[in-house]
C-alpha cells in the first residue's frame, strides 16, 4: 500500500469534495404536492429556500390541511435535494480507488 498515492488521492477527493459542495449549493431543485397548490424550491446543500402557496387553498378553517401540504412539500424539496448530492458525492468518488465501503 503507497502511503504517498493514498494522501494525493485523498487531497484530490477533499478538493472535488468542496467544489461539489459550493455546486450544490448552486444547483435548485423544486417540488410541488397538493396538486401543484404547494411549491418548495430547495438547493442541493439541503437549504429550503423559497415556498409558495396558492391562494385558492388558504382556508382558515382547515389550517392543517395547509399545513400538512407544506411539511409534506419541504421533505419532498429535501429529499431530492439529497438525492442531488448523493449523486454528485458518487461522482466525485468514482475512480478514487477507495475501498469498499468508503465510497458514498
Amino acid at each position: 500500500m503507497n502511503i504517498a498515492k493514498m494522501m494525493k488521492q485523498a487531497q484530490q477527493m477533499q478538493s472535488k469534495m468542496q467544489d461539489m459542495q459550493a455546486d450544490l449549493a448552486t444547483q435548485t431543485v423544486e417540488e410541488s404536492v397538493g396538486g401543484g397548490k404547494v411549491t418548495v424550491k430547495a438547493n442541493g446543500a439541503g437549504e429550503v429556500l423559497s415556498i409558495k402557496i396558492d391562494p385558492s387553498i388558504v382556508d382558515p378553517e382547515d389550517v392543517e390541511f395547509l399545513e400538512d401540504l407544506v411539511l409534506s412539500g419541504v421533505r419532498k424539496a429535501i429529499d431530492t435535494g439529497k438525492a442531488l448530492a448523493a449523486d454528485e458525492m458518487k461522482k466525485a468518488t468514482d475512480g478514487m480507488g477507495l475501498p469498499p465501503g468508503m465510497g458514498f
